[in-house]
């Protein structure tokens, strides 16, 4: 009788075993699911890689390191002065700049005299930004006037000889600002988090 039922006992352990590992491949499954949806949604909606082109934000950002910009923050809030900033390039959406939120909407920025000129209600004389992020040597160059609308803000390079920013491209609607920049992931040794730098304003 045990002879028997070796077969049939056999049979039900390679089933249980197969049963086994078909749930095991399920959840393997499930997990990787969501954890690509998970992936997907923080990579589209969250925070986005960003790697620095071009000289225009030097010494502060170089090309070719690795920033991650976080993308929810100005669905909560405003961008503030002195913020890093992506947003897409008006004239080409493709195309992505790295600048610094300089002027707030409703404000009037002025430009003279390798100066930085702030206008509003807190200071309706103006009031020159401090400026401590860019060394002394770089020259604010320009004879400019830009009174900024509701959504509008007013953005500059921190290497200002070397930037196509609101001097030349005029304002960037809020609606083109992709998110701010958070942290810098490569090279190691300049690794940090970002915030907004204080301006005398």
């Amino acid at each position: 009788m045990d002879e028997e039922n070796k077969p049939q006992n056999t049979g039900k352990a390679i089933a249980g075993t197969l049963m086994g590992i078909g749930l095991f491949l399920l959840e393997l499954i499930k997990i990787s699911l969501l954890a690509g949806v998970t992936i997907f949604l923080i990579r589209y909606y969250l925070f986005k890689p960003f790697y620095v082109k071009g000289q225009s934000m030097e010494p502060n950002f170089f090309e070719k390191e690795y920033l991650i910009i976080d993308e929810i923050s100005y669905r909560l809030r405003a961008p503030e002065r002195g913020e890093v900033i992506v947003f897409r390039y008006p004239e080409n959406p493709k195309e992505y700049f790295l600048k610094r939120v300089i002027g707030l909407p409703g404000e009037r920025v002025k430009i003279s005299n390798n100066q930085v000129i702030i206008y509003n209600d807190q200071y309706p004389e103006g009031k020159k930004l401090e400026e401590d992020y860019i060394p002394p040597y770089v020259e604010t160059l320009g004879d400019k006037i830009t009174t900024l609308g509701s959504e509008q803000y007013f953005v500059l390079g921190d290497n200002r000889s070397n930037s196509l920013d609101s001097r030349r491209i005029g304002p960037i609607d809020k609606g083109y600002i992709v998110g701010r920049a958070w942290f810098r992931g490569w090279p190691v040794n300049r690794m940090q988090t970002f915030s907004a730098p204080e301006l005398g304003l």
